[in-house]
């Protein structure tokens, strides 16, 4: 079972892996486990505008990804 979606960015022509967990959509969106990737499809701006924030704070995990936690996303 999938816990974790995950999203790419560029930055500086680099990708970035953008994990939210499925516990953070279904707070947000209330998403099924069966189908985290359709709702990330559907709240695609939301999670792009969360991803820029916490890419523009440098909030960068040990191995250069971020986390887009509930509090990113407005």
């Amino acid at each position: 079972m999938t816990k974790v979606a995950t999203i790419a960015a560029e930055v500086n022509r680099k990708r970035v892996l953008c994990r939210v967990s499925i516990e953070v959509l279904r707070e947000k969106w209330g998403v099924s486990e069966e189908e985290p990737m359709r709702t990330v499809g559907e709240n695609r701006i939301a999670l792009q505008a969360a991803a820029r924030k916490v890419i523009e704070n440098e909030a960068y995990e040990e191995d250069g990804s971020i986390v887009i936690r509930g509090e990113n996303i407005s």
